[in-house]
């Protein structure tokens, strides 16, 4: 059974601080700045927790952190899975499985995302759960990193929530159905009967009638368009180019969308900007 090193897990946060500087975390660096590296409270913002709390951790005190504060700390850190597995370790845990069922997200796909500010952008799951957003992708899709259990993936919403079909024309429904149909079939296919996709499709296959017409078609390689049609509650609907860039090892994907410039998408995406900037004021 593994202990906490607090000496060594105090060290180890104080040095993974200092080595970021705020524009590597997306952060603006201000005119003043004097501190090496990053503040404590900038880190706690990041990590989702009190500043007090993670204060207390590099003061070598305070209550015995959970995997899920220590699997946050190494996310807000950006660290490598290496270095998040070292953390684990010295929090007294064992550290979470590698591969295509880690949510941990490597620092290179964060430090992307970090830089998109200003573009609607999220990373996501093979099995479409959504990771991380940009400001402006929750102004686009919403926050779609509140769900919990099967519900994070969009492809279990899109059959059991008709609210998730709302942000989508309705004569684009029938394809998406098949789109999700066919995804959800291939990872199953990819990962095996005992994998969480495969939990997904027995799930839907008891919830859903058009699931099951659909599963049983056995359709594969229903793509998505080169384009995607987004319906906004306050801008209207939108024609959005959606580019993709693959984190072969964990199998997460970073989306961003954008609109051709000129175009009345475009147009509406710029005013989404306006609208949700004015929103966080």
């Amino acid at each position: 059974m593994l202990v906490i090193d607090r000496t060594e897990l105090a060290e180890f946060l104080r040095q993974r601080r200092e080595s970021l500087q705020p524009e590597d975390v997306g952060l603006p660096r201000g005119r003043r700045r004097r501190t090496s590296g990053l503040r404590r409270e900038e880190v706690a913002a990041l990590c989702h927790m009190s500043t007090d709390y993670y204060a207390r951790l590099e003061q070598e005190r305070g209550p015995h952190p959970s995997e899920q504060m220590i699997a946050a700390i190494a996310q807000g850190l950006h660290l490598t899975l290496d270095e998040r597995d070292h953390l684990f370790r010295l929090a007294g845990h064992t550290p979470p499985a590698r591969g295509t069922i880690s949510e941990h997200i490597s620092p290179g796909l964060l430090r992307i995302l970090d830089r998109l500010h200003d573009t609607p952008a999220e990373i996501v799951t093979e099995l479409g759960e959504t990771l991380r957003q940009t400001p402006l992708g929750k102004a686009l899709t919403g926050d779609t990193t509140r769900y919990t259990g099967p519900a994070r993936s969009i492809g279990y919403r899109w059959f059991t929530d008709p609210t998730e079909r709302d942000r989508y024309a309705p004569e684009d429904h029938p394809f998406l159905s098949r789109m999700f149909v066919s995804g959800l079939r291939e990872v199953t296919t990819r990962r095996g009967p005992d994998s969480r996709a495969a939990h997904f499709a027995t799930l839907l296959l008891a919830e859903s009638e058009e699931f099951r017409t659909l599963w049983h078609t056995h359709e594969i390689g229903v793509r998505p368009h080169d384009v995607k049609r987004l319906r906004h509650p306050e801008v209207g609907t939108m024609d959005l180019n959606c580019q993709t860039l693959l984190d072969p090892a964990q199998s997460h994907l970073l989306l961003v969308y954008t609109a051709t410039p000129g175009t009345e998408s475009y147009e509406k995406l710029q005013l989404l900007s306006v609208v949700s900037t004015e929103m966080l004021r």
